[in-house]
């Protein structure tokens, strides 16, 4: 019986791919982009790539639906997780970055699995910003790397016990910190009156625009980064191991994954 409330399957995986790299398009685009190129801040098409990625979710939810992978139990499971990560986001407030969700959406993705991370983290992100009026032109950025997140969680290699946890915290401090400073992109390249170390120079060879991007990380959200990352790995070591065993004992006695089917019962 399998312990995955939304595992990948073929059409899954062709849904979250397809929509991976819509988000790498979305966040990288600047850093290939011609010289000739007239480069707008994301305020302007933040709305349009808000409007192609909902689709690209629904097409992931669609394409567990016909896969048989998402059933009602498993969305009730999503929709309770969900309401969890956007009663507790507000909670840090974004003070130096502590925000105890990611521990939630990264034991969520690695107990029921890498679909059920991926829906997770797009889905809370945005109900989350709909609660605490974070609506803006960084929302899309936020729900595609949290969905990200929780994918990866979901793809971490087998372990148990204490190696898990081991795996996970580090899994989170990674995480987190990659999260921060993919999230950078989405106005770094738009922000002017940085010093020339810092700033994105349209046109400059790729290595020198990624090494500006991460010295504006260490200057700018690393101090937000890393707290973030502590906290999300001390709850991971503290509260890790029961979470995971009671969401993994939810999705046994809910049976994902199992087809019901009636017998017809002849005289």
């Amino acid at each position: 019986m399998s312990t995955s409330a939304v595992p990948l399957r073929p059409r899954t995986l062709i849904a979250i791919a397809v929509t991976s790299i819509a988000g790498l398009v979305a966040f990288g685009w600047p850093l290939i982009a011609a010289p000739s190129s007239s480069a707008v801040a994301h305020a302007g098409d933040a709305p349009w790539i808000f409007a192609l990625f909902v689709p690209l979710l629904i097409v992931v939810m669609l394409a567990e639906l016909s896969d048989g992978a998402l059933n009602a139990k498993s969305v009730a499971m999503l929709g309770v997780l969900s309401a969890v990560i956007t009663a507790i986001r507000p909670l840090g407030g974004g003070v130096a970055g502590l925000e105890p969700m990611w521990a939630v959406l990264i034991l969520g993705g690695r107990a029921l699995g890498p679909g059920f991370g991926f829906c997770l983290g797009s889905i809370s992100m945005f109900s989350s910003a709909l609660i605490t009026g974070g609506v803006g032109p960084w929302l899309p950025f936020q729900m595609l790397g949290a969905a990200w997140v929780g994918l990866g969680a979901g793809l971490l290699p087998a372990a148990s016990g204490k190696k898990e946890i081991l795996l996970c915290s580090a899994y989170g401090a990674v995480a987190c910190l990659g999260y921060g400073l993919l999230l950078n992109l989405w106005f770094w390249p738009f922000t002017a009156g940085l010093a020339r170390q810092l700033a994105y120079v349209p046109g400059a060879p790729i290595s020198g625009n990624l090494l500006a991007w991460l010295r504006f990380d260490v200057v700018t959200s690393l101090g937000f980064d890393v707290p973030r990352a502590i906290l999300t790995v001390m709850l991971i070591v503290i509260a890790g191991r029961p979470v995971l065993l009671v969401l993994r004992r939810m999705a046994r006695k809910a049976a994902f994954g199992t087809t019901v089917s009636i017998a017809q019962v002849t005289h």
